[in-house]
């Protein structure tokens, strides 16, 4: 067997070491469960938007809240997270607003309490799993790195009971050990891509929340004076 065949991908990954093997069979499922949630979360976030919009366009249209209130009761498995931040608002606004002594200004911090509940929740959902995306993003090359460094210690050890080293017997060693690097830089460039861009798209997501929870406070506050 020449040189070229013994470099082929997966030879290099069959005659590897064990600990190598492991390197990179970890990488390998790392890499696979990082592209899961890539998919996942590019829906999750994307489902989001469209329906924070719908929700703004319905919002500001000039309808009545009791109505716009009612259909998000009624429609809570279709509902988005702004929708759920707003039927939040307003059921603490209509729980107190019965109460004719409260002060206006204290019942408008309960109202901006509640929807604060809510939107903690619906933003800790649309983050969920973007911390391991950044974790495989970060560690990935250095484990890759580990096996890529015991692949060669590996191959130099056997290179000592040799009493001539030559380039075909060199090669196919430090070859199987770099491609451990190489796999670790497979799991980790689109782990960072992505979690770079699904928590600017979150951020801008959360932006809009807090937003409209300031512009419906205001609103709710006209109301009760």
């Amino acid at each position: 067997m020449n040189v070229a065949q013994d470099l082929a991908i997966i030879d290099l990954i069959l005659q590897a070491s064990l600990v190598v093997k492991l390197v990179m069979g970890l990488l390998a499922y790392v890499s696979v469960m990082s592209w899961y949630w890539i998919f996942r979360k590019w829906f999750q976030i994307r489902e989001a938007q469209q329906r924070t919009d719908k929700f703004e366009r319905d919002f500001w249209s000039g309808g009545d809240l009791q109505s716009l209130y009612q259909s998000a009761v009624n429609d809570r498995h279709h509902s988005g997270a702004m929708e759920r931040i707003f039927e939040s608002g307003f059921r603490e606004y209509t729980k107190l607003r019965s109460q004719k002594s409260l002060d206006p200004s204290t019942a408008i911090d309960g109202v901006r309490r509640a929807m604060r509940a809510t939107y903690q929740r619906e933003i800790d959902d649309l983050e969920a799993h973007l911390a391991f995306l950044a974790s495989v993003g970060s560690v990935s090359p250095y484990v890759g790195l580990f096996g890529t460094v015991w692949g060669i210690m590996h191959s130099f050890r056997g290179l000592a009971s040799m009493t001539t080293a030559t380039l075909q017997a060199v090669a196919p060693g430090i070859a199987e050990a770099l491609v451990a690097t190489a796999i670790g830089l497979f799991a980790a460039i689109p782990a960072v891509v992505a979690y770079n861009r699904f928590a600017h798209d979150t951020d801008r997501i959360a932006v809009r929340f807090e937003s409209f929870m300031e512009e419906f406070s205001n609103i709710l506050q006209r109301q009760m004076k």
